[in-house]
Parts: C-alpha cells; sequence; structure tokens
C-alpha cells in the first residue's frame, strides 16, 4: 500500500479541526500532522484527540507550518504529501480523485481547483477570485502551466516535492510550489473540488490587511521566480 501522509496548517482552528479530522478517509491515509502555528486556542489539543500528530511552529506563516510538517515528516517520509486546510472549507472525503493521478504514475502534482469544481456561494471572495485569475494568467503567460487555482487542497509525490525545495514561509507558498513544478518540467494536472463556506474567519481574506499582504506576497514570488537565477 502507498504511503499518505497529510498536512494541515492550523491557526485557531478548534471549532473546524475535529470535523476536518473526522471527514479524512482513514483508509487512505497513513498519518495526519497538524502544524500548529501558534494558535492561541485548543487547536492542539483536539489535534491529537482527533489522532493526529501535532508539530508546533509559533513563528507565524502558512509556509513556516507546512515546512515544519515536512521536517518532521522527513525521518519516515511518505509517498504522497496532501495538504488541506484546517477551516473546514475543502471536502477531505475528496482526497482519492487527487492522490490515484499521482499513484496511478499519471502527475506529480495534482491541484484541487476550487474554481472548477462545486463551490458554496460565498465560500471564496471576490478579491480571491480576481486575484486566483490574475496569478494564473502570469503563470500561463510567463511559465507556460495552464492553472485555474491556487487551492491550497492539493497532493504531490515526496519525490517531487524534494526536488521543488520549497523555501516560502507565509503567503507565497502555493505559488512558489506551482511555479517551480512548471520550471522543472513536472507532470501537473487539476481536477475539480468542491468548497465551502469555511468556519470562523479568514486569517488572510478574512481582513483588508490580510488580503493586501497576501497579494503581494503572491506577485512577488510571481516576479521573483521570473527572474533568471544569479
Amino acid at each position: 500500500m502507498p504511503k499518505i501522509d497529510v498536512i494541515i496548517p492550523a491557526l485557531d482552528e478548534e471549532r473546524a479541526l475535529p470535523r476536518v479530522l473526522e471527514e479524512i478517509p482513514g483508509d487512505l491515509v497513513r498519518r495526519v500532522i497538524v502544524a500548529d502555528n501558534g494558535s492561541r486556542d485548543r487547536t492542539a489539543e483536539v489535534a491529537r484527540a482527533g489522532g493526529a500528530e501535532v508539530v508546533s511552529e509559533p513563528n507565524r506563516g502558512y509556509g513556516a507550518a507546512c515546512l515544519a510538517a515536512l521536517a518532521h515528516l522527513a525521518a519516515n517520509p511518505p509517498d504522497v504529501v496532501v495538504f488541506l486546510d484546517g477551516d473546514h472549507s475543502d471536502h477531505p472525503a475528496e482526497m482519492n480523485r487527487l492522490v490515484e493521478p499521482l499513484l496511478y504514475g499519471d502527475a506529480d502534482l495534482v491541484i484541487g481547483s476550487r474554481t472548477l469544481g462545486r463551490r458554496e456561494r460565498g465560500s471564496l471572495t471576490p478579491q480571491q477570485l480576481v486575484g486566483n485569475a490574475v496569478a494564473c494568467g502570469v503563470l500561463r503567460g510567463v511559465y507556460g502551466a495552464r492553472y485555474t487555482d491556487l487551492g491550497p487542497f492539493r497532493a504531490i509525490t515526496w519525490s517531487a516535492l524534494r526536488a521543488l525545495e520549497m523555501r516560502d514561509r507565509n503567503f507565497g507558498w502555493t505559488v512558489e510550489m506551482q511555479i517551480k513544478a512548471a520550471q522543472l518540467g513536472l507532470r501537473h494536472l487539476e481536477v475539480p473540488v468542491a468548497y465551502r463556506r469555511r468556519i470562523g474567519e479568514s486569517k488572510v481574506s478574512g481582513t483588508v490587511k490580510g488580503t493586501v499582504l497576501a497579494s503581494g506576497k503572491i506577485l512577488w514570488t510571481l516576479a521573483r521566480y521570473a527572474r533568471p537565477a544569479s
């Protein structure tokens, strides 16, 4: 059986996390790692109660949490890593759709596209939709990579993930992965996924400051990797 591990970056998700963990298909997944990104609530406690392993990364940042979880996995790495959010906006039950192309050797990276899938009304804000469209347009124009979304629900082989040498510690994590995959010629696919309104407020799109910072970092990341390596 292939070894499939799940990484969930989490910040103050004690309300949503139990439901997320309950929906993860246990017959498919070996381990679930919750990267607690400095939560002030009972996120770590409810994660352990739900059967997850908890990694603490007090330095805030989505990418920082993901990197801490990957370091935790390195001693006993999986064949496939699945990333999903801890706010119950993703549908973990659809995980098999992301993983299958990897297991059959048809792709190295699979993105769950919210724009192609069925979205609950209000689950994506107008600024998220515009930001996605702009970023995906740049990815296509500069890198020749056809994407419709920078969605957090994604799966990638461990070997491909190591080759990407991920670095970003905050909002640029998802777009960095897609840029580097295009640059290295990795095989990527998108599959439609359902998306629902999150439990609690978004740490990014829920505030003007978060939206501006995230948008700026995504555009900076796109520009950074477009420049020739020195």
